[in-house]
């Protein structure tokens, strides 16, 4: 006998796994977000954005400021 589907617990499976991984990542992002508030992300303590290199030097152009013809 061939498999009879249930659709409403198919579907019913599918939103419980979507609530349960929407409560995951909010739970991720609050322990983040509390951690950040903590003082525990070094990135924080350096002063430096996240995403920065803390230890680069600002780029600077070559050739220095650009001449108006009225310089000269």
């Amino acid at each position: 006998m061939a498999f009879k589907p249930n659709y409403n617990f198919q579907k019913a499976e599918r939103s419980r796994a979507k609530a349960l991984k929407k409560q995951e990542k909010l739970k991720r992002l609050q322990d983040e977000t509390a951690k950040r508030k903590a003082g525990d992300n070094p990135e924080t303590e350096t002063g430096a954005e996240p995403g920065t290199d803390a230890g680069a030097e600002p780029v600077t152009d070559a050739a220095g400021p650009a001449k108006s013809p009225d310089d000269a």
